[in-house]
């Protein structure tokens, strides 16, 4: 096991998955749970659902955690079984309480697993890559597109490194540090997310060429600590999100380049 694949164990072994009323520690820490929100959100989650096909025999879910959100049920809904790979077992004992019969629940490491190449016909990987070593995102992402079948949709959301809100709070962190007093860089502000994280720019997934073809489409243009800093808990809030959301539509290409999330779709050949 790798520092990373250590790291987010951790998290989603020990607290990561603990209920604090209707949420979880990780629903907590990384979502947006306001009134304000709750419609964007849900809409952003059901892009995904855009993606998947109509109708198949196998869904493999990678990194499944407890299907957490209730938009995440509809994405196996016309597929005999869904199968939920994760490395905490509490996640998947959530998973099999949500769906019974209807999963399959492989506890472990994904690169560990022993899997049939072109057997699933769609993979999903929601916000896991960017938990993966950086050394061994690539075979990750080879090993997805290994067991799902040719021409069918390998979906996974992911984060760009080089959106515009990142690139404005590294420099205003830069100019504080300049014009500090004690010049001290130990006291740049951490990120909430505490997990192993590391993300490749856009032109990273080029790699895949060889194997499969790759388009991009917007998936939600904030992380949470940034929409609820900059969107105001209000009915204001909502108007706003509601423009984005239509915003994000419209321009794909724009907001896939310069801000946060994007859904990446390889579909081998």
């Amino acid at each position: 096991m790798t520092k990373a694949d250590g790291n987010v164990s951790k998290f989603y072994n020990s607290v990561g998955w603990e209920s604090h009323g209707d949420n979880t520690e990780d629903a907590l820490r990384f979502e947006d749970l306001r009134d304000c929100a709750s419609e964007y959100v849900s809409l952003c989650r059901l892009r995904v659902l855009e993606h998947i096909p109509g109708e198949g025999v196998n869904l493999l879910d990678m990194a499944s955690g407890p299907i957490q959100y209730e938009e995440y049920l509809q994405f196996s809904k016309n597929f005999k079984k869904r199968y939920c790979v994760d490395l905490s077992s509490k996640a998947l004992d959530l998973a099999k309480e949500k769906i019974g019969t209807h999963g399959e629940f492989l506890h472990g490491n994904f690169l560990d697993m022993e899997l049939k190449d072109n057997f699933f016909d769609c993979s999903i990987s929601l916000h896991t890559i960017y938990h993966i070593d950086q050394g061994l995102q690539e075979s990750a992402v080879r090993k997805l597109l290994a067991v799902t079948k040719a021409g069918s949709p390998v979906i996974i959301i992911y984060s760009n490194p080089d959106n515009l809100l990142s690139w404005l709070g590294s420099l205003v962190r830069s100019l504080k540090h300049r014009f500090s007093r004690n010049g001290d860089s130990s006291q740049l502000a951490k990120s909430e997310h505490d997990l192993y994280f590391f993300t490749h720019s856009l032109g990273w997934w080029n790699r895949f060429e060889d194997v499969a073809k790759a388009e991009m489409h917007p998936w939600r243009s904030l992380a949470s600590h940034h929409q609820k800093k900059l969107i105001p808990d209000n009915l204001l809030g909502r108007k706003m999100l509601g423009i984005l959301y239509s915003m994000e539509s419209r321009f794909p290409n724009f907001f896939v380049k310069n801000f946060q999330y994007y859904i990446i779709i390889l579909r081998k050949l």
